[in-house]
């Protein structure tokens, strides 16, 4: 049961991004659309299963005063994976979300799961923490992204949804329609917390 609640926890109650409201850099940047946002999803995902099984495989034999260098290099080589694969066989996806990619490296999500569960946790928990969390980041931005392209250039990845009458609102695939889309989840989210709170 302690399995399957390190695996849950990423998708709701400590969702990355609409809970702990980290990695909010690619969140914003790159959820102009569904296909980019599944993209991102996925490599981050893959990076936090990666460095967390790794991480958690060495945590014993890692010196405290140099553990940060080491999470960093092991997250890093993961990322190098990722973006030479991206490179070679999904060309305008990795041309698409560009920098973000090898920012995965200093995302707070994957340093966050590193330090707080990997470095104090097994193999196997560590690995379904990761899985969680990357699912959780992958939903968020997709819902974001989902909500951004349709109103903003009335697709969903990137298919046609409406005629010629459709009038888009260009705000939403620009950084404001980032930031109010975010904000109007999260604002969802803590108004309905606090209504089930209230009903307790």
């Amino acid at each position: 049961m302690s399995m399957l609640k390190e695996f849950t926890k990423g998708l709701w109650k400590e969702n990355p991004t609409f809970v702990l409201v980290l990695g909010m850099c690619p969140t914003l940047a790159v959820t102009t659309s569904l296909s980019n946002a599944i993209g991102m999803g996925a490599a981050t995902t893959f990076v936090l299963v990666c460095s967390n099984i790794a991480i958690s495989a060495l945590r014993k034999i890692v010196p405290d005063n140099v553990r940060i260098p080491v999470y960093v290099v092991v997250i890093a080589a993961f990322v190098s994976i990722v973006e030479m694969v991206m490179a070679g066989y999904l060309p305008a996806l990795n041309k698409a979300l560009g920098i973000y990619i090898p920012l995965i490296v200093v995302n707070c999500i994957i340093l966050g799961r590193a330090e707080a569960f990997a470095n104090k946790n097994t193999v196997l928990a560590s690995a379904l923490d990761g899985l969680g969390m990357g699912l959780g980041f992958t939903f968020a931005i997709s819902l974001i992204s989902s909500i951004r392209e349709i109103l903003g250039a009335g697709t969903l990845y990137d298919h046609q949804l409406f005629g010629a009458s459709f009038h888009p609102a260009g705000v939403m695939i620009l950084p404001p329609g980032g930031f109010l889309t975010l904000g109007s989840i999260v604002g969802i989210i803590a108004w309905a917390r606090m209504r089930r709170a209230a009903r307790q």
